[in-house]
């Protein structure tokens, strides 16, 4: 995971100067010199920290103490989500869908954030976490509306909870702190949850929305999905912080820092940040180190940033086998139940092909639709126009 680390200070060059302010000279500690009046840290770092190095469950005596169901529930999700990725990427390249952002790789992170939510929770994705909207109860075919280019987004958000998938990156941060922020002051039990990948936190959205989350004292969690490059810009071109968890601490809130492969530890650090949220502890951020296996979208080359052998060693860390293998050793799976999984998915994976093979029925006025409230003066007079040029074209 090399290129998830910081470069080293050789690598950087040298530096001008100390990284460490020097200590004040004793000239300038007498009479006339003293130290700014009454300053002291507003809130002591240490708590704030994340793990050294990122946690883990699958394989750890730890993972006995999860319960079974959970993690059957987090494979058939797991494994639905796969075949799902690989049936949306072969619909892009059949011209079914405009664009298709994969997830393979990196489907626990979603998987464990859709489950780790109560139902008067909300998730805010971004436009590579469909697998996450789905989990979350979001109908599989509606949530690819989006990325079919028919609406801006296919399912209700006030049904499951589920803001519209985000293509731009960050602005759905800030709308999750508000939702939060509001939620507290009505005094609702809900918490957010915003979903952003690396590349989202070199945008001022992020910047803004978690510096709000900490002053408000928001009950909303962001969770980054570290999946290692941001289109092709790899992460230790964007930020030299230890860690993006390390983030946390420069606005107040604590830092989490977890394998994102390792499904049950994510859903674990989620809902231990969730729970804090919801019981008046504010923000939590957590980082979730993982990859992203596919191409950045079907329009991407990832060939010409990264090497085979990258990928294959994250290969072996494939989020599926990783708990495959828990289920197994715990005989808490058998062939027969895998093969059911496997069914489910295909299931779902055919009635994808069948519905969005079907050439939908646009209607041009609902462009119209949803804009305000009540349209304005503009919007009917273009309304009117575009009614008057379809009319025309039937009479023809």
């Amino acid at each position: 995971m090399a290129h998830l680390s910081p470069p080293s200070p050789a690598a950087a060059g040298p530096a001008k100067r100390s990284a460490r302010p020097a200590k004040t000279p004793p000239e300038a500690t007498g009479p006339g010199h003293t130290p700014p009046p009454g300053w002291h840290p507003r809130i002591d770092p240490a708590p704030l920290l994340p793990e050294p190095e990122p946690y883990r469950l699958l394989g750890t005596p730890a993972a006995r103490d999860v319960d079974p169901a959970l993690l059957r529930r987090l494979y058939e999700e797991l494994v639905r989500g796969r075949r799902y990725n690989r049936q949306a990427t072969a619909l892009t390249q059949q011209g079914r869908l405009a664009v298709y952002p994969s997830s393979t790789g990196q489907e626990a992170c979603q998987v464990a954030a859709a489950l780790a939510l109560r139902p008067q929770d909300w998730l805010f994705p971004s436009y590579r976490d469909t697998l996450a909207v789905v989990a979350r109860g979001v109908d599989p075919v509606q949530a690819l509306t989006l990325l079919r280019g028919d609406w801006h987004t296919g399912y209700d958000p006030r049904a499951r909870h589920v803001a519209p998938l985000c293509t731009p990156l960050a602005t759905q941060l800030p709308h999750a702190v508000g939702l939060a922020h509001a939620a507290r002051l009505a005094g609702d039990d809900t918490v957010a949850l915003a979903l952003v990948g690396d590349g989202g936190t070199s945008e001022g959205d992020f910047h803004e929305a978690l510096n709000f989350a900490a002053v408000w004292h928001a009950p909303v969690v962001f969770l980054i999905q570290n999946n290692g490059f941001a289109i092709s810009v790899p992460l230790e071109k964007q930020t030299a912080a230890p860690s993006l968890a390390h983030k946390a601490v420069g606005y107040g809130m604590p830092g989490r820092l977890v394998d994102g492969n390792d499904a049950p530890a994510v859903h674990q650090v989620l809902s231990e940040a969730i729970e804090r949220a919801r019981t008046g502890g504010g923000p939590t951020l957590v980082e979730a180190v993982t990859y992203r296996i596919d191409a950045h979208t079907n329009a991407d080359d990832a060939t010409r940033y990264r090497d085979a052998v990258q990928v294959d060693q994250w290969r072996a860390h494939d989020p599926i086998d990783l708990l495959e293998r828990e289920l197994r050793d715990r005989d808490l799976i058998d062939d027969a139940e895998l093969k059911a999984v496997a069914e489910s998915a295909e299931a779902l994976a055919a009635r994808l092909r069948e519905e969005m093979n079907a050439d939908p029925v646009l209607d041009p006025m609902e462009l119209f639709d949803h804009v305000y409230a009540e349209q304005t003066a503009q919007l009917r007079e273009q309304a009117a126009q575009l009614r008057a040029e379809l009319d025309a074209e039937e009479d023809r």
